[in-house]
């Protein structure tokens, strides 16, 4: 099966909608108001995923249409996409909020992570060519086991890309975009978890991982990956205290500066 090419983490998830030459009137203000609901999504799902807004924070709609220049109407549409998403939280009357980093949601989501990357990998062990794994295998030679002067954004954007690409392999293009939405909403705690964690090792796990499922070894192949998610599900609760040191911190200089 093809291998089809993932988007980088800083394109839009779901890009605008091409518009027609010729289309009646109608249609391109349609087309023009979901474009920019669309760049008011990506705008605020990128400042959702990286706490910019506080954990427990009621999000202020009139300074967000303000600051996103936009109307109300878009801003409230890529709003209510956010919370179905889960990236937001909405509750009746009040309004939209920032998520909590909450240890139970963030341990389940990591258990889901589990059970979905180790299901994809039986699949991919049954349906994925060589060329693909090799092809792989290759992303982690090109990337290499040092960080060097890489960001921690662009850190945990390989270590998603190896995942989804693990994934994509399977050919179940759900799966996929599950891994996808678990992937937007623990990203912030992954950052934390990139910071404090030892990139050489992990990238020996992945080219474990992926010898086994080029041997097709399914035992060996599913233990690693469980055992590679399972160290993260251990360091939850530290990655937590840490995020929200990170973000209240942040918070002072920026106050003082």
């Amino acid at each position: 099966m093809p291998r089809r090419t993932l988007p980088h983490r800083g394109a839009p998830r779901n890009s605008p909608r091409p518009t027609r030459a010729a289309a009646p009137a109608g249609d391109l203000v349609s087309a023009v108001s979901d474009s920019t609901v669309d760049r008011v999504y990506i705008q605020l799902r990128s400042m959702a995923i990286g706490y910019e807004f506080k954990p427990g924070e009621k999000l202020n709609e009139v300074a967000l249409a303000r600051q996103l220049e936009v109307s109300r109407t878009p801003l409230r549409e890529a709003l209510n996409r956010l919370g179905i998403e889960g990236l937001l939280r909405f509750q009746p009357g009040k309004g939209f909020y920032c998520r909590d980093l909450d240890v139970h949601e963030i341990f389940h989501l990591y258990e889901l992570r589990k059970v979905v990357e180790v299901a994809g990998a039986r699949l991919s062990m049954a349906r994925a060519r060589d060329e693909d794994i090799h092809a792989l295998m290759q992303f982690l030679d090109d990337t290499g086991p040092e960080p060097g002067d890489r960001s921690v954004a662009e850190l945990v954007d390989l270590d998603e890309t190896f995942h989804e690409r693990l994934l994509e392999m399977s050919g179940n293009n759900e799966m996929l975009r599950v891994l996808q939405n678990i992937n937007a909403r623990i990203r912030f705690v992954r950052w934390i978890d990139m910071r404090l964690g030892d990139r050489a090792n992990t990238q020996r796990e992945h080219r474990l991982i992926l010898q086994a499922l080029l041997a097709r070894d399914d035992g060996s192949c599913t233990a690693l990956l469980e055992k590679h998610i399972d160290r993260r599900l251990d360091q939850i609760t530290s990655a937590i205290r840490e995020g929200y040191a990170q973000i209240y911190m942040g918070a002072q200089v920026q106050a003082a500066a």
